[in-house]
C-alpha cells in the first residue's frame, strides 16, 4: 500500500487564549514536576518559572523550548506555547506528499515492505493508517467495505465489531492494551480528537465468537514474552508481539506524529504459516 497524506488528521493544537504561563503550568503538573526542579532542569531560577507562569514575566523563544523540551511536550504543543507567548512557531508542518518528504516516504515504504511477510504499517497521532504492507493487508481480508474506505484507522479497524475484534481470539486484553495506549496518549497530547477517537472504540460492543470448528488452539507451551494479539486467519491462530518505532529528535511536526507499527511473530506456527503463505 502506497503513503498516502493525512487528510486533516493531526490533532487540535492547544488553545492560545489562555497565555503562556498557564499552559506551562498545566504540563509541569501533567508531568508532576515542581517549579524548582524544572528550575533546575532547565538552568533557571524557581522565582523566573514562577514569574513566567504567573503572567509577570514573558519567556523568550528559547526559555520556552527549553522548558518544553524538560517537560517532554510533544512538539505540535511546543508550537502553541511558542504562539501563547507571542513567538512564531519553530516547527514546521510539512505535508507527507510533499516532495521534500520523498525520502522518508520512500524509506518508510521500503522498511515496512522488507519485513514482509510479517505485518506492518505507518500511522499518524490519531491512528490512521498511512501505509501497510501484505502481511497488514492479508489480516484485513473479508473486512466491510465501509471500514476500508480511507483515511482507514488502525483503531477502528481493530475494535469495531465488524472488523478485526471477532477473529482477535485474546479479544479483552488486547483491547485493553490499545485502550490503554490510547489514554497515555491522550495525557500526552492532550488531543480532543484522540479523546472522541477513544471514547467511539471504547463504546463498541464486545464481540467474541469463540473459536471456529476446526480452528486450531494458540500453542499453549509457547512462553510469550509479551502479551500476544491472537487473531484467527483461514482457520489458523497467528500470534504476534507488536513493536512501535517513532522518529529521534524530530524537527517536524508530521514527522513526530509519525509512527511504525510492527507485528513480530510470538511463536513457530506463525512463521512458518506466513512465509509460506507470503513468499
Amino acid at each position: 500500500m502506497t503513503i498516502v497524506p493525512p487528510e486533516d488528521t493531526a490533532p487540535a493544537a492547544a488553545p492560545t487564549d489562555r497565555g503562556v504561563g498557564p499552559l506551562l503550568r498545566a504540563w509541569r503538573e501533567q508531568r508532576r514536576v515542581s517549579q524548582l526542579e524544572l528550575a533546575l532542569r532547565a538552568d533557571s531560577s524557581a522565582r523566573h518559572i514562577s514569574f513566567i507562569e504567573t503572567g509577570r514575566s514573558r519567556p523568550s523563544e528559547e526559555m520556552v523550548l527549553r522548558l518544553a523540551e524538560h517537560l517532554d511536550v510533544p512538539v505540535r504543543e511546543r508550537n502553541a506555547l511558542l504562539m501563547a507567548a507571542g513567538h512564531a512557531p519553530h516547527y514546521p508542518e510539512t505535508p507527507l506528499d510533499d516532495p521534500a518528504l520523498d525520502a522518508l516516504r520512500t524509506g518508510m515504504e521500503q522498511l515496512i515492505q522488507g519485513y514482509e511477510p510479517y505485518p506492518a504499517l505507518v500511522v499518524d497521532a490519531m491512528y490512521d493508517v498511512h501505509a501497510a504492507n501484505r502481511g497488514i493487508l492479508m489480516l484485513l481480508d473479508g473486512i466491510p467495505e465501509h471500514l476500508l474506505t480511507p483515511p482507514l484507522n488502525a483503531m477502528r479497524l481493530t475494535l469495531h465489531p465488524q472488523g478485526l475484534a471477532p477473529r482477535i481470539r485474546n479479544l479483552r486484553e488486547w483491547r485493553g492494551h490499545l485502550l490503554a495506549q490510547m489514554d497515555r496518549q491522550i495525557a500526552l497530547r492532550r488531543s480532543d480528537r484522540l479523546r472522541r477517537l477513544y471514547e467511539e472504540v471504547a463504546a463498541y460492543p464486545v464481540v467474541e465468537e469463540g473459536p471456529q470448528p476446526g480452528t486450531a488452539e494458540p500453542a499453549a507451551s509457547v512462553p510469550y514474552f509479551a502479551l500476544p494479539l491472537q487473531v484467527e486467519h483461514e482457520g489458523r491462530v497467528l500470534s504476534f508481539v507488536s513493536s512501535i518505532s517513532t522518529f529521534n529528535t524530530p524537527m517536524d511536526v508530521t514527522v513526530s506524529e509519525l509512527a511504525i507499527e510492527t507485528f513480530l511473530p510470538a511463536d513457530p506456527a506463525t512463521v512458518k504459516y506466513l512465509r509460506s503463505l507470503l513468499p
